[in-house]
């Protein structure tokens, strides 16, 4: 990476919040909806390294959104990013096809003396007469908190009890 750029980065941390905002504005076009110091320093850090050595490879943004698409994510694109094409908000459940049962199955799970039921559609999930895009979506409908969806409804195991099981 260019000197310049490893320079920039390095006087980031020493801006104060004021500066590090208009530096943010500068390089992304638009203001930060934050004004924790880190968060600034590493996103104006990330954007500079983008403008000074491109951007992710097509392979590399397609496997992001793969690993990403049972998480609920903000997926917006600022506007003004010309050429890019904004993250679709529905992909379908293609990498969690082999664990999640075929469309018309019900899922139910006991939390907190209430019974969750979960209805298995072609395209995402029906919850209380509501459809979400995930099983970690109805997880947080339902508890509140943030959650692995597939281990709510015990589709699968965490790492270290899958090989735990398989010995």
């Amino acid at each position: 990476m260019d000197e310049r750029v490893y320079t920039e980065i390095e006087r980031l941390r020493s801006l104060s919040i004021q500066k590090l905002r208009a530096r943010y504005r500068e390089v992304f076009g638009e203001d930060s909806r934050t004004a924790h110091k880190q968060h600034l320093v590493r996103q104006i850090a990330w954007r500079l390294q983008v403008q000074a050595q491109g951007d992710l490879s097509e392979r590399a943004r397609q496997r992001a959104l793969e690993i990403a698409d049972d998480a609920d994510l903000k997926t917006q694109v600022p506007p003004h990013w010309k050429g890019e094409e904004p993250i679709p908000q529905s992909r379908g459940r293609s990498p969690h096809a082999g664990r999640i049962p075929a469309a018309g199955t019900l899922l139910r799970r006991v939390y907190r003396d209430r019974t969750v039921v979960v209805k298995i559609l072609t395209e995402g999930f029906e919850y209380e007469g509501r459809r979400y895009g995930s099983l970690s979506a109805v997880a947080r409908a339902a508890t509140g908190t943030r959650r692995n969806g597939l281990l709510f409804f015990g589709l699968t195991q965490r790492g270290k009890e899958k090989r735990h099981a398989a010995r």
